[in-house]
């Protein structure tokens, strides 16, 4: 599910089907939907995870290890939930995939609350459950190990 101009394909297209007209028109990878200065939070990350990353290059460099970990196979479409404040949108999702390592199952669910400023988004924290994430991976051991690697590739 991935292209070599959007790695993410998937996560942009069920992101641009989700904020629709929130998002500026022209946004097509996530890298397009987000503001320079993101916010990106993970407030469930497992020991040795990211739980923050702040700023566009962060991203940058983040993403990229992050996908070398988990294969997605497939994502579920969106439920929406609008917020009493307009820039805020809850998504609720889930996908379907495995640990690239392990070949173990990666089912997860999510709960994301993103917030918009002038079409890109600003911050972005993903609720999921990181005893899937150890599961994939191979345990706790494997993502503080495959989390260092990265760091000094």
């Amino acid at each position: 599910m991935t292209n070599e101009s959007d790695p993410f394909s998937s996560f942009s297209g069920l992101l641009r089907a989700a904020l629709g007209s929130l998002l500026v028109a022209d946004a097509e990878t996530f890298l397009d939907m987000v503001a320079d200065d993101i916010v990106m939070e993970f407030p469930y990350a497992p020991p040795g995870g990211v739980g923050r990353l702040k700023g566009k290059e962060a991203l940058v460099e983040y993403l990229p290890n992050a996908a070398s970990l988990i294969t997605i196979e497939s994502m579920s479409e969106p439920v929406v939930y609008r917020t009493h404040h307009s820039d805020t949108v809850i998504l609720e999702f889930t996908c379907k995939g495995h640990g690239t390592q392990t070949g173990n199952d990666y089912d997860q669910t999510y709960i994301s609350v993103v917030t918009l400023a002038d079409g890109y988004i600003t911050r972005y924290r993903d609720y999921w459950n990181p005893l899937i994430v150890l599961q994939a991976m191979g345990g706790d051991d494997a993502i503080k190990a495959a989390l260092q690697e990265a760091d000094h590739a």
